[in-house]
């Protein structure tokens, strides 16, 4: 099968006409998408002892109209790790991202995040742990 497309790329910036549909077709895309809702955001453990590796689990729900699939949890150091199901969640349905925290080496006030990626609008979301870590 053969598929050809012709697109016209000449500008038109004087005509709102433009614009009106450009912006119909990114708001139907954004309304279509996949869409987190956490229950919150960020986490704090309060006191913990040095050394000492916590985990908490955040949940969320696709309250898209389309599968999410998150294709990252990238974290801002060593010291966080993360599991995530790599299956897609379904509208309505419910998924977890645990993270751990490792104390090792750490003292005082401390906070990490997570930028979570996915295929939703907007695409990534930032999670918060925090922690005060006690010799």
């Amino acid at each position: 099968m053969f598929c050809m497309l012709f697109l016209n790329c000449e500008s038109n910036n004087n005509n709102p006409k433009n614009s009106i549909t450009t912006n119909r077709i990114v708001e139907q895309q954004n309304s279509e998408a996949p869409k987190f809702l956490f229950e919150n955001l960020s986490y704090d453990f309060g006191k913990i002892t040095q050394g000492e590796q916590v985990n908490y689990v955040f949940n969320f729900k696709n309250v898209g109209s389309s599968n999410l699939i998150i294709c990252d949890v990238g974290t801002s150091c060593g010291c966080t790790s993360s599991i995530f199901s790599k299956e897609p969640v379904l509208p309505e349905e419910e998924g977890t991202i645990t993270l751990t925290f490792d104390s090792q080496g750490k003292s005082g006030e401390m906070s990490t995040y997570v930028v979570v990626s996915a295929n939703t609008y907007p695409a990534n979301v930032v999670l918060t742990l925090s922690a005060n870590v006690v010799d």
